[in-house]
């Protein structure tokens, strides 16, 4: 049985953290889908995203012992997810990481099922999020808001706009979830 890589792709404050929350908080005790926890080279805090920290060195060794299934530099930073998510793949579960946009072709060649769902948001509504966060300033939210990404998403890849309630945004991708976990069980 193989399961199903579900990336969770967008700009900085469109809500990808907070959309897979709120999938965690009603799924993960079903064992049908699995939430991974990135590694980060940067230290935890209370604003950011809930992650595992490696100092640059760390991370260099135990991407060169191959502890992640994959890693990209992103924003002055190296990010990785653990190589056990093919175990989880194995064993048939959706797996949902969030991930760079620009690292989506390289996923799509190592896991070509992989669906893609792109989070998006009003900008003004981003605007406001990353200033809340109080870690950018006014002009580097401005420049982060006028950036284009070049993102090179599969034509398959499902969008959520997140710029309302949690709530609405959240039960679609919840609905998307259980659904890609109904096709697994009938593959």
């Amino acid at each position: 049985m193989t399961g199903t890589f579900v990336a969770v792709v967008g700009p900085s404050g469109v809500g990808k953290d907070s959309l897979i929350g709120f999938a965690r908080e009603r799924l993960e005790a079903t064992g049908r889908v699995v939430f991974v926890r990135r590694v980060v080279t940067r230290q935890a805090d209370g604003g950011s995203e809930d992650h595992d920290s490696m100092d640059a060195e760390a991370f260099a060794l135990a991407e060169q012992d191959g502890a992640f299934a994959l890693s990209w530099d992103a924003h002055g930073l190296r990010y990785g997810l653990p190589i056990a998510l093919d175990r989880d793949l194995a064993a048939g579960k959706v797996v949902v990481a969030n991930l760079s946009r620009g690292v989506i072709p390289a996923l799509v060649a190592r896991y070509p099922d992989t669906l893609v769902v792109s989070v998006t948001a009003d900008r003004d509504v981003i605007a406001q999020r990353l200033a809340n966060r109080g870690r950018e300033t006014a002009d580097s939210i401005q420049r982060r808001l006028d950036r284009s990404v070049d993102s090179r998403l599969p034509a398959s890849t499902v969008r959520i706009d997140n710029s309302g309630a949690l709530e609405i945004a959240g039960e679609q991708f919840v609905r998307l979830l259980e659904d890609a976990a109904r096709l697994v069980e009938r593959a």
